[in-house]
């Protein structure tokens, strides 16, 4: 097996193709790095990643002269690689032969230790020093970088280049230019991933800088990656710009509800209030990167149009309710309407529920009788897959390297799923849009209402009885005689799978509104349970129940996650 040794610690590679960062990475070494990274091409133009290399040969250790950049340079069998931490290596381990030539000049470690001290430097040279007013502060590798492998003071005595900024980059993006270190990794998206090409350099040596060319501003759908892949404060996100400082935030782990992709994201939040999407790198859903629909598309959760108290019609007015009188009473209004006429009841489960929502919901229904139906909720199409990179007359070509789904719904499959366990069939909202009901319960959740809107028939007929629970108002809610508030995909705990069956469960980033009950709450509650609901435990009861979701229950779970690490 080939053997590859870092710091002395001997790593087999098998047939896989790596660099010196990667190689460092499965030995549990970290080498320091700006400009690489996994989903774009090698450039080596930080030269942040020196480390020292050599060849393991005839028992005897040979290394190079000069150090060389992790990234860019390839290992095979035989392969030694001594980085700037050489020092905090696993003693326990045996010391390789090295060349006493070699390690006289120098010990081992010192030339990678400083010639990183030397890059930063030299980085640090134009930086200016922003942090107290930077976005990036807290998460900023520049920061990070010079506190544990810089210098602890500057030599600079010259005044610093101050390059003016470009604030007009991009209607959601801004340029701190004079932040800038150089590693294009922008650039290289832009190229690479989106294939819009809208980002250069321009310039050469001290006068080098990020721009757009003429008249093409960064606007493509995918262009807020950028302000993740930028290792400091340079690209600034117009939307989060000066909101909050991010050690005060709260990260979770999300999936994103705006398309069938299902992306797995990051979700950032402090005191309850949604303030950032990144992406989370999963390569089983989307891998690296988000389209800016969902980096942007968080907005719903905090609108002053939302519902945040449950209502019943009164006199033609909406007027606030209760929970506790008005749950017994939609639980006796929808016994009534099912002895009346239970094949004229329906409940509608939208494609934005989690699994776990729309099992406990259907099961209730079911439970009042079995001639209930349910029905699957309206499910947004918008155009066609848009597939990336394009090329110069935006045509997508091959290979595709990201996906923005045509079907804006993270969960139409698993709420299939559950609809054919319950009922044996799927039965569309438009088949049951114009009949006339008896009695009508809604769950919506969709982010954008005109979605919605678009896809009930200007003529349909309101039933007798109609209980709309949603975010936002639409033609659904203005019918209804109940309107319960809904809750967003970051306040609540669930599931979801995506368009190629891939379930993710997520966790709650922030809490409903305080006179709010989420979905899987109050579905318990209707179905007579105490106490407070536990997202796990129906996720146990539904993996046992609907053989679609066995990789949901918690034994299988544990062996999945330990056969992925």
């Amino acid at each position: 097996m080939p053997t590859v040794y870092v710091n002395d610690k001997p790593v087999e590679i098998g047939t896989k193709r790596l660099n010196c960062v990667q190689v460092a990475e499965l030995a549990g070494v970290f080498v320091p790095h700006y400009c690489w990274h996994e989903a774009l091409s090698v450039v080596a133009s930080c030269r942040m990643c020196l480390v020292e290399v050599g060849d393991l040969k005839d028992g005897k250790v040979t290394m190079q002269s000069k150090v060389l950049p992790g990234c860019q340079t390839p290992v095979k069998d035989g392969t030694v690689i001594v980085t700037g931490e050489y020092d905090k290596r696993d003693k326990s381990l045996p010391v390789l032969p090295y060349d006493p030539g070699y390690t006289k000049i120098a010990p081992l470690g010192d030339r990678a230790k400083k010639s990183q001290a030397d890059t930063l430097e030299g980085l640090l040279i134009n930086h200016p020093l922003d942090c107290p007013v930077c976005d990036k502060a807290g998460e900023c590798k520049l920061q990070d970088f010079s506190y544990k492998y810089g210098r602890s003071e500057s030599r600079m005595v010259d005044v610093k280049n101050t390059p003016p900024n470009k604030p007009q980059l991009s209607s959601k993006i801004t340029l701190f230019t004079d932040r800038c270190i150089m590693c294009t990794r922008c650039v290289r998206f832009t190229r690479e991933i989106s294939g819009t090409a809208e980002l250069y350099v321009s310039g050469r040596g001290h006068h080098e800088e990020i721009d757009v060319f003429p008249g093409r501003p960064l606007e493509n759908k995918l262009a807020g990656n950028v302000v993740d892949l930028c290792p400091v404060g340079a690209l600034g996100s117009k939307d989060f710009l000066y909101k909050q400082r991010v050690w005060y935030l709260k990260t979770v782990d999300g999936v994103c509800n705006r398309c069938s992709t299902g992306c797995s994201t990051y979700v950032d939040a402090n005191k309850d209030i949604v303030y950032r999407i990144r992406g989370r790198h999963n390569p089983q859903a989307q891998g690296h990167f988000i389209c800016d629909e969902g980096r942007y598309g968080y907005h719903h959760a905090n609108s002053g149009e939302r519902f945040v108290r449950p209502m019943l019609k009164t006199e033609g007015k909406f007027k606030p309710a209760v929970w506790s009188s008005l749950l017994p009473q939609l639980k006796q209004e929808f016994g009534d309407a099912v002895k009346t006429n239970a094949r004229g009841t329906v409940a509608v489960l939208s494609p934005f529920l989690t699994v776990e929502e729309a099992f406990l919901l259907g099961a209730y229904f079911k439970s009042l009788s079995n001639d209930v139906r349910l029905v699957m909720g309206p499910v947004p199409v918008i155009g066609e897959n848009d597939t990336y990179p394009k090329n110069t007359r935006g045509e997508s070509v091959e290979p595709v390297q990201f996906t923005i789904r045509g079907e804006k719904a993270p969960n139409r499959i698993g709420v299939e799923a559950v609809l054919n366990q319950l009922q044996g069939e799927v039965i569309a909202f438009t088949s049951i849009a114009k009949e006339s009901l008896f009695a009508m319960w809604f769950s919506g959740g969709y982010p954008d209402k005109s979605h919605l809107d678009a896809l009930v028939p200007t003529d349909w007929k309101t039933p007798a009885l109609l209980v709309a629970q949603d975010l936002l108002p639409t033609i659904i809610t203005a019918s209804a005689q109940y309107i319960l508030p809904a809750t967003t995909g970051f306040e609540k705990d669930g599931t979801f799978v995506n368009h190629a069956n891939y379930m993710q469960t997520f966790g709650r980033a922030a809490r409903p509104p305080q006179e709010a009950r989420t979905e899987l709450q109050l579905a318990f509650d209707l179905l007579g349970r105490k106490g407070l609901v536990q997202p796990d435990a129906i996720r146990k009861e539904l993996a046992k129940a609907v053989p679609f979701f066995g990789a949901l229950a918690p034994e299988t779970r544990i062996a999945l996650e330990t056969a992925q690490v």
